[in-house]
């Protein structure tokens, strides 16, 4: 028995505007299987991600919440330099984070596996000919 969609109001619990639940979110939320409709707007939901991220104290994620983009910051301390800075992935153990100062530093210092590949095919083959012409 194949499921038909269509689009649906829900009413937000906190600003108690309407809003519309559409046929392509319903499909998303069975795929994920989601047992709930959503509870608040957009709006309402950027606003509540970005009270969240204050009250855990990520104040680069709140900044990005409140404009509607989810994106996580993690505070750490770069490698080189040893600044606290921020980035957009959690760290795994083991390998070193770096500020973007000391990335882009080491980007430009590092040769990129292209142009070293372009080097090694722009170097003349060694002239063999000469090594097997008779000598007189």
């Amino acid at each position: 028995m194949p499921a038909e969609f269509i689009d649906r109001l829900l009413v937000c619990v906190d600003c108690r505007d309407s809003f519309v639940f559409t046929a392509g979110e319903q499909i998303f939320f069975l795929d994920k299987q989601f047992k709930n409709d959503p509870k608040r707007c957009k709006p309402c939901k950027s606003k509540r991600a970005g009270r969240l991220a204050v009250a855990s104290g990520n104040v680069v994620a709140s900044k990005s919440a409140s404009a509607g983009l989810a994106r996580h910051e993690t505070r750490t301390q770069c490698s080189e330099c040893q600044i606290e800075t921020t980035v957009p992935f959690r760290p795994t153990q083991g390998r070193p984070v770096l500020c973007r100062l000391c990335f882009q530093a080491r980007a430009k210092a590092a040769p990129t596996a292209l142009s070293t590949a372009a080097a090694v095919l722009a170097t003349p083959p060694p002239d063999h000919a000469q090594d097997s012409a008779p000598q007189s």
